[in-house]
């Protein structure tokens, strides 16, 4: 018999030729991605423990983790077939049959051109099925592997079949990485932006003044750059769109549907509004937290174009890449800054960040409110659920009032004498009024405030501290605008947000 580690490597040939075909295909058709497809089902049928420990574990990293074990599997199942297909080469076809019939199966769930995507899948596990089965030589009687020429000896076909395997393998990681590059060409949309002139916001003058970073503590600046902004969602490749194609629909329970371009939200009035976001996903201390300027226009105003019918009781959103969330009626309506965000920092939004348009929405956390890439916005009842409902998360997702020590860091060693202990707190649609830190359970001290630029964005704190030698423990809280303090309560982040102080330890030197 041929050995099972040639049949398992002749499969695994055979597979990365599918990948690497079916991704360049989709990539110059510009179809949806295959790989992409699959990883999204993976993500959608993933129990939220799985998807917590790849975001806890690999941060923003989560998305590259997850397609490198998608192929991982992949190319496990094409090992599979390959030695199946020792013995019964219909085996190994039918096996790339159900790879091509899933692939097809997950394509079809998303937006984009399906029929390129088809066709980039069946052309790639077909070519991938006959190379695997060109690498699985042939026997003669006696198990001896036949071979062109003079030579039959078992030796030979091994070298033959290395060659092949690693020359397959090469193929599909050029074919890849050229689709890679076609992607990402396209999803700079650079040219597309440029062509595009921000209005002045109407409410430029409302925009207090942005304190600088130095105010406090020079460590961490008070708006958050848009390459630094923490990016948590469910695309493994982002949604591009045509700006003249592009339309924002808002339908449901409204009295006038609407339809309104690109062109048209540019031409309403604009405003700026200085607002944190966070992740519901961020732990006590966390990195997904992130404070911008963003302009846009309100979401209030679009509403009243409509014209919200009696009802109605939550604002539920969809992107271009079908994830859907909703939040209620009151939270757009009842004075809060909502806005349809077109801008951050005073640029259009980064394609990573929504382009052409997102919702931000203060005080609650975006796996109910930040849709990128929006598409829609219809005026539902409560029978509409959104992306992360169905999967365990509550429905009401108010921000918690939190503070995080950004200086020192976890573990740091620092000298002897006076140091600054300083961070950020956030409570959005509520503010910050105070902030006291307590150095190995002492009394707590309150905190130098930075400037209170606005109810929704965080004020960065610090206090002066005169270290002494020796491992200490440091901790933090915040009391919000309406009085509450947050509590010592430690909770987890599921289901509507991590509670708790934030506590580091540090070593004087």
């Amino acid at each position: 018999m041929i050995r099972r580690s040639r049949a398992a490597l002749a499969g695994l040939a055979g597979g990365a030729i599918a990948v690497g075909v079916a991704e360049f295909v989709s990539a110059v058709t510009d179809s949806t991605s295959p790989l992409s497809a699959v990883g999204a089902v993976v993500i959608d049928v993933a129990p939220s423990w799985a998807r917590e420990f790849a975001i806890d574990t690999f941060g923003t990293g989560d998305k590259l983790f997850l397609q490198v074990m998608t192929l991982l599997v992949m190319g496990i199942a094409a090992a599979l077939f390959g030695v199946r297909g020792r013995q019964r080469r219909a085996s190994l076809i039918a096996g790339f049959v159900v790879f091509a019939v899933l692939g097809v199966m997950a394509v079809a769930d998303r937006p984009g051109r399906l029929s390129g995507s088809v066709v980039a899948i069946v052309l790639g596990l077909g070519i991938g099925a006959r190379v695997a089965l060109s690498l699985i030589p042939r026997l003669l009687p006696g198990g001896v592997t036949e071979i062109p020429g003079e030579s039959r000896a078992p030796l030979e076909g091994d070298r033959r079949q290395f060659l092949g395997t690693a020359g397959a393998v090469g193929i599909a990681a050029v074919m890849g990485a050229l689709a890679t590059g076609m992607r990402r060409r396209r999803d700079d949309v650079a040219v597309e932006q440029s062509t595009v002139q921000l209005p002045e916001p109407a409410q430029v003058d409302e925009l207090p003044p942005i304190p600088d970073s130095a105010e406090i503590h020079p460590t961490a600046p008070f708006v958050t750059p848009a390459a630094d902004f923490y990016r948590i969602d469910t695309a493994l490749s982002l949604p591009r769109t045509n700006l003249d194609d592009w339309r924002l629909r808002v339908g449901g329970m409204v009295e006038t549907p609407l339809e309104l371009s690109y062109l048209d939200l540019l031409e309403m009035p604009q405003v700026e509004k200085v607002i944190t976001l966070c992740c519901v996903s961020n732990e006590v201390g966390g990195r997904y937290v992130g404070n911008a300027v963003w302009r846009g226009v309100p979401l209030a105003e679009v509403l009243a174009l409509s014209g919200v019918s009696s009802g109605a009781e939550q604002v539920f959103s969809t992107s271009l890449d079908g994830w859907t969330c909703g939040f209620p009626v009151e939270a757009a309506l009842d004075g809060r800054d909502a806005l349809i965000a077109l801008a951050m920092n005073d640029e259009l939004l980064p394609l990573e960040h929504g382009f052409p348009a997102r919702l931000v929405v203060p005080g609650l956390y975006g796996y109910v409110s930040a849709t990128k890439w929006l598409e829609s916005i219809e005026l539902t009842t409560w029978d509409r659920e959104g992306y992360w409902l169905p999967r365990g998360w509550a429905r009401l997702a108010p921000v918690k009032t939190q503070s995080r020590i950004d200086v020192p860091r976890p573990g740091a060693e620092i000298t002897a004498g006076p140091q600054a202990i300083a961070g950020v707190a956030w409570a959005q649609h509520r503010g910050i009024d105070r902030v006291e830190v307590s150095v190995d359970g002492g009394e707590w001290r309150e905190a130098r405030l930075g400037t209170d630029v606005s109810v929704d964005a965080w004020r960065q704190w610090v206090v002066e501290w005169d270290a002494t030698p020796g491992d200490h423990e440091i901790r933090v809280r915040a009391t919000d605008g309406d009085g509450e303090t947050q509590t010592e309560e430690r909770t987890p982040v599921a289901p509507d947000g991590a509670t708790g102080w934030h506590t580091i330890r540090v070593t004087v030197v």
